[in-house]
């Protein structure tokens, strides 16, 4: 039996919130119009704008809202500043901000998300990356769990789009102590098994899930999204505790993402 893969990032968010304990760690999230831009931009300073489809960050934008002083009134007046890449402009009416954006989604579904004021490590916005996978036995797991720091003047953090791979420990250990990290690990791990057997209910054949995590000041995590077809690689190439990728690679040969023979033969060769 095939393994289950859902593209729709809407579709994966409305069935993640009819779980009343699941639904306080997802950000906000809409699809995209003028009133939702208008009335999210009402609510909160950022905003993230994203495909409904797509890998790799792709098309992914953000919008700050900024309030900037009219000196001869001393009124704030609103000011956006909408970045993509590393290329960013500037619009002080919220409809031609909706054009710019229009412009470059084109025909194409977009949601808009509250944006999470991510912790930084090396002066850089991160995330993370969890992996749960179906056990041989049938229950859910979550197997590991890395960091991904955006790269230089970036809103992403995708390894693809020059992001940096880094152990949890690594980027919270200046924001917290060993304790409580240890403790955020615990609850990130069980927020992907709750997370993964939610989705289950309605897409049965699901195998595995990524999520992707935003851990905000007050060490809270906000669940960004969740990707069907996680990559692996981050766990075998940077995790240097071997015994973790084997866990991972034995589970996904047991539910058919990776083959025995592929296993083998890698083995051979090195």
């Amino acid at each position: 039996m095939s393994i289950q893969r859902v593209s729709s990032k809407w579709a994966k968010t409305k069935v993640l919130l009819r779980n009343k304990q699941i639904m306080h760690f997802i950000p906000t999230t809409l699809k995209y119009s003028l009133e939702t831009l208008s009335d999210m931009l009402r609510d909160n300073m950022l905003v993230y704008i994203k495909p409904d489809t797509g890998t790799y960050g792709n098309g992914v934008m953000c919008v700050e809202r900024l309030n900037v002083l009219i000196s001869e009134v001393n009124e704030p007046v609103e000011h956006y500043r909408l970045q993509y890449g590393t290329l960013s402009e500037s619009f002080d009416s919220l409809n031609h901000l909706h054009l710019a954006i229009m412009h470059r989604i084109e025909d194409k579904p977009y949601l808009i998300q509250k944006g999470i004021f991510k912790l930084n490590y090396d002066n850089r916005p991160f995330d993370l990356r969890i992996l749960t996978q179906r056990t041989p036995s049938g229950t859910w797991e979550s197997t590991g769990v890395v960091a991904r720091v955006a790269g230089r003047n970036k809103i992403i953090t995708n390894y693809h789009s020059g992001g940096t791979v880094k152990m949890l420990n690594e980027v919270l250990s200046e924001h917290a102590s060993q304790r409580k990290i240890s403790a955020l690990e615990k609850q990130l791990y069980t927020l992907g098994e709750d997370t993964a057997r939610q989705l289950q209910k309605t897409y049965p054949r699901l195998k595995e899930i990524g999520l992707d995590v935003a851990i905000d000041q007050d060490l809270y995590p906000w669940i960004l999204e969740v990707n069907t077809l996680p990559a692996l690689f981050p766990f075998k190439k940077f995790i240097k505790n071997k015994d973790v990728y084997q866990r991972i690679e034995r589970y996904a040969i047991a539910y058919g993402r990776l083959s025995a023979s592929t296993k083998g033969k890698r083995k051979s060769k090195a």
